[in-house]
């Protein structure tokens, strides 16, 4: 079977803005945050990672690969779609559904652990929420982000998070990651045309 090629960096956006994270950055927020997870869970038994697409799907991977490291326990991972359950489908054009995997153990009597990548107005985790209700019933529901750039409009609060990050609404926040972008890094910068605005870029 042939090799899948590597993903191809976007190089149109890579003089946005200003680097805030770097690879090295990120590398060291995730170790924190599966030393965090583990801490508040008290090992790894009985957890379950989901990752919201498109990167928090990689991050979840990433962070499942530190809990192995450490604790010699491979912790299941999936991916929850949330397009169908946003609350802003009339005014945003939502993009096909994504991929929803559950692992095959289920999430009942779990304590899973959604991730993302931005935390921004606290949407995205609402509708993550409704499309885990209609999975199972978890015993506690946690949330994991690379980045919380605040202004949120709903009561929500990440768990985890690997770096708090003050910004302007007029400001995007904008992760790559290699697994989808070919290279690691988050960017700030002033908020652009939305016929020019770049990949990877918080919703």
């Amino acid at each position: 079977m042939c090799a899948q090629p590597a993903p191809v960096p976007d190089q149109s956006a890579d003089s946005i803005g200003r680097v805030v994270l770097d690879a090295r950055d990120i590398a060291r927020a995730l170790t924190r945050i599966s030393h965090e997870i583990l801490e508040r869970n008290k090992g790894a038994d009985n957890l379950v990672l989901l990752g919201i697409p498109t990167r928090g799907v990689g991050l979840a991977h990433r962070i499942a690969e530190r809990i192995a490291e450490t604790e010699g326990v491979a912790v299941p991972v999936g991916s929850l779609d949330i397009t169908l359950y946003r609350d802003d489908l009339r005014r945003h054009p939502a993009r096909g559904p994504q991929h929803t995997e559950v692992p095959p153990g289920g999430i009942d009597g779990t304590t899973v652990v959604l991730v993302d990548d931005v935390l921004y107005s606290g949407r995205t985790v609402r509708a993550a929420l409704d499309a885990l209700a209609d999975l199972g019933r978890p015993d506690a529901v946690r949330l994991a982000v690379l980045v919380d750039r605040g202004h949120r409009e709903l009561p929500v609060r990440a768990d985890h998070v690997g770096k708090n990050l003050p910004s302007a609404r007029s400001e995007r926040v904008m992760v790559r990651l290699a697994e989808t972008d070919g290279h690691d890094e988050v960017r700030i910068a002033d908020r652009p045309e939305p016929a020019t605005a770049p990949k990877g870029e918080d919703a």
